[in-house]
C-alpha cells in the first residue's frame, strides 16, 4: 500500500500544481475579452480569433482544474443524503461512485477524444469562423482534462481503500453545510468579542 500511496501523492501534487497554475488563465481570458471589446468600440474591428481565444483560456481553466477540483473534494453531490450517513458509510458511498461511475467514464471518453483529437490534428481542422484559431488544441484540451481527471479518481480510489483499512487519516473530513455555518458563525462570534 505504501507504493500505491506515493503514486496518490505524487498525483495529487501534479494536479495541485496544474489546478492552480490554471486559475491564471480566467484572468488572462478575463483580458483577453476586455481588451477584444474595448478595440471593438475604440477601432470598430474585431476579429473572431480573440473570442475563440477567450472561450480557449475559460475551456482550459475549466477542464484542466476539474481533476483538481476533485482532489479538494469540492464537486458536488447531495450533501443532505450524504450528511446523514457516518464517514464509513460516506467513505464506500465515494468508492464506490468513483470505481462504478467516475472511471467507467472518463476512460469511454479517453476512449473516444483520442482518435477525435489525432484526426483533428493530422486534418489541421480549422474554426469554420471567418479568421477563427485552429481547433485540435482546444480539442486536445479535452482529452488532457479527461486524462488528469482519470488520474486523479485513481489517486481518490486508492486514498479511499487506504483511509477504509486504517492506513492514512482523513485528508478532507466531511463537514455538513449546517455543521460549517455554526463553525462560522462560531468563529465569527469570537472574532466580534476580541
Amino acid at each position: 500500500m505504501a507504493g500505491l500511496l506515493a503514486l496518490s501523492r505524487a498525483i495529487d501534487r501534479m494536479n495541485e500544481f496544474i489546478g492552480k497554475w490554471v486559475s491564471w488563465l480566467i484572468l488572462l481570458a478575463v483580458l483577453v475579452s476586455a481588451a477584444n471589446a474595448v478595440i471593438r468600440k475604440t477601432f470598430n474591428m474585431s476579429s473572431n480569433a480573440w473570442l475563440e481565444l477567450q472561450w480557449y483560456l475559460f475551456g482550459a481553466a475549466f477542464l484542466l482544474a476539474a481533476a483538481y477540483t476533485l482532489r479538494q473534494n469540492e464537486h458536488i453531490r447531495i450533501d443532505i443524503v450524504y450528511g446523514m450517513f457516518s464517514r464509513r458509510v460516506q467513505h464506500r458511498i465515494d468508492l464506490f461512485g468513483h470505481v462504478f461511475f467516475l472511471m467507467p467514464f472518463v476512460l469511454l471518453m479517453i476512449y473516444y477524444f483520442v482518435p477525435y483529437v489525432s484526426l483533428s490534428y493530422r486534418s489541421g481542422e480549422v474554426s469554420t469562423n471567418a479568421g477563427g484559431l485552429i481547433i485540435w488544441p482546444a480539442k486536445s484540451l479535452l482529452l488532457i482534462g479527461f486524462s488528469l481527471l482519470a488520474l486523479q479518481g485513481i489517486s481518490e480510489i486508492i486514498k479511499k481503500i487506504a483511509i477504509m483499512r486504517g492506513d492514512m487519516d482523513d485528508p478532507t473530513p466531511f463537514i455538513s453545510v449546517h455543521e460549517q455555518a455554526e463553525l462560522e458563525a462560531k468563529a465569527l462570534a469570537e472574532e466580534i468579542r476580541s
